[in-house]
């Protein structure tokens, strides 16, 4: 039997299907669902995710969303690229970063960002994500195609029962640019307290294999400029992000962002960026 799904609309919520007892899911849909709507309000999607009114385009991904059990389709038949699943549960970062704001961002905003990009390759020829990102500015596709890559490196990049200090190589290389752990924590929650308005701020990895502190406006990241660094970290400092829990209390997100990084899989992205390639999602 499937569970009951929440669709909304504007204030309104409509229940269709019938209710299974399943605990676990259901502490979190019922956690996560006004806070979802909070947010589905304030922020709504992405620019053209859909070419409608804002509360047509809200109801839309919704019903979408409601139909799949997880997150809404992007509009094509076969598209390009789809939304890979988020590889732990909603509230698998759970007090750092809400459950609400996780179903938020990764089903409704990420999806966004993939359904404006499948809509900008429409009749083009198939490529992989990575490589649209050195010409993405040049194409108009910075927004869509930033969004879907930032968001892949994020998702990947955190994990419950994470936090701690890096190891292995990635370690001796950020003591060489930043004094310490402590060090790079200062200058990097620096440079994400600093993005004015929305954006990223990144870890980066430079041709000579030693790394260093970035940030971005909005969608951009590092493999759009010419510079050759290749991200792989990222904080995504955008309100969305963080204002359920944190509202205007960026600091204090981005204090809490430590305690779910993933340094085993940042250490292996090092590994790959250190030979010169990018992170491929």
């Amino acid at each position: 039997m499937m569970a009951a799904l929440t669709l909304l609309c504007g204030s309104s919520a409509l229940l269709v299907g019938p209710a299974v007892h399943a605990p676990a899911r259901a502490s979190v849909r019922m956690a996560a669902h006004e806070g979802e709507q909070i947010l589905l309000s304030k922020f709504g999607l992405p620019a053209d995710a859909f070419r409608t009114d804002r509360r047509q385009a809200l109801g839309l991904g919704l019903a979408a969303v409601a139909a799949v059990g997880t997150a809404a389709p992007a509009l094509a038949e076969d598209p390009m690229f789809t939304l890979p699943p988020l590889p732990y549960a909603y509230d698998a970062l759970e007090p750092n970063i809400d459950a609400a704001t996780m179903k938020f961002h990764h089903d409704f905003h990420h999806q966004a960002y993939i359904t404006n990009l499948n809509k900008a390759m429409a009749g083009k020829p198939a490529a992989s994500l990575v490589s649209l990102m050195p010409d993405a500015k040049k194409n108009k596709i910075n927004n869509a195609g930033g969004g879907h890559y930032n968001h892949c490196l994020l998702w990947s990049s955190m994990g419950p029962k994470a936090g701690g200090a890096p190891t292995g190589d990635l370690t001796k290389k950020m003591d060489e640019a930043f004094g310490s752990y402590d060090g790079f924590k200062t200058q990097f929650s620096a440079a994400a307290a600093g993005v004015f308005g929305s954006g990223w701020a990144w870890l980066v990895v430079s041709k000579d294999g030693s790394v260093k502190i970035s940030s971005s406006p909005n969608q951009d990241n590092p493999l759009m400029d010419a510079g050759g660094d290749i991200p792989i970290l990222g904080i995504d400092v955008w309100e969305h992000a963080y204002y359920l829990k944190y509202q205007n209390r960026r600091p204090e997100y981005i204090a809490a962002f430590y305690n779910v990084i993933n340094w085993d899989k940042v250490g292996e992205y090092y590994a790959t960026a250190a030979t010169g390639k990018p992170i491929e999602f």
